[in-house]
């Protein structure tokens, strides 16, 4: 099987460059003591975590993710469809996931949600959020399987999981190939459910029966 991941967001213009792991990582300098210190744009912002420290940090903090599950709705309100992305994995396998990424320090969750489904969506989407989104369920990944049903070998992450209505069109961005619209009861099939890794499946099956979609 292979290694979980957990999709990171590609750093912004405004961070500095590296591979989306390590560059524009918000976090507290110095509340993890000496172990690294950000160089070039990184000390310019105290919200962003070098490589070393991302890595230090994985190894001792829970890190805190948004999750969306894009969907459409009809003119009561009613789940139509559920947006998936497709994405291949460095192995070059393909899989099938939800809108995810790390938020920012001092971010607001919101802010988080907006700013990862425009980062995966597009900036045509046009995510529908309250002023003050409430998760489903709060989704904690393990890098030791079996302690939940969900898992990340690299970390242990805590993440606020949504569903959110999108009203615009999805053009999809970063490393996603595409944006797949289903029906709720495709996108709770088994056969979606072994595309998706991390335990992401049962994360998918919880977002609709939240909200009634699942009969």
């Amino acid at each position: 099987m292979p290694p979980v991941r957990t999709p990171d967001p590609e750093p912004e213009p405004e961070e500095p460059e590296g591979n989306g792991l390590g560059a524009g990582e918000p976090f507290v300098p110095g509340s993890l003591g000496s172990f690294g210190t950000p160089a070039g744009d990184a000390a310019a912002n105290p919200g962003w975590l070098t490589e070393l420290e991302l890595a230090e940090a994985r190894r001792r903090l829970p890190m805190l993710y948004v999750e969306a599950v894009p969907v459409r709705t009809d003119g009561m309100g009613a789940v139509t469809q559920v947006g998936l992305l497709l994405r291949a994995t460095p192995l070059g396998e393909i899989t099938r996931t939800i809108v995810s990424g790390r938020v920012r320090y001092a971010e607001t969750i919101r802010d988080a949600l907006f700013r990862h489904m425009e980062n995966d969506l597009g900036p045509m989407a046009f995510p529908q959020l309250p002023l003050q989104p409430a998760p489903f369920t709060v989704a904690e990944y393990f890098p030791l399987p079996g302690l939940s049903a969900f898992h990340d070998d690299r970390q242990h992450a805590v993440s606020l999981a949504f569903v959110v209505p999108v009203t615009g069109t999805c053009d999809p961005r970063q490393d996603a190939l595409e944006v797949t619209w289903m029906t709720p009861e495709e996108a709770a099939s088994d056969a979606v459910a072994a595309d998706m890794e991390g335990g992401r499946g049962t994360l998918l099956r919880m977002a609709l029966a939240s909200v009634g979609a699942l009969r």
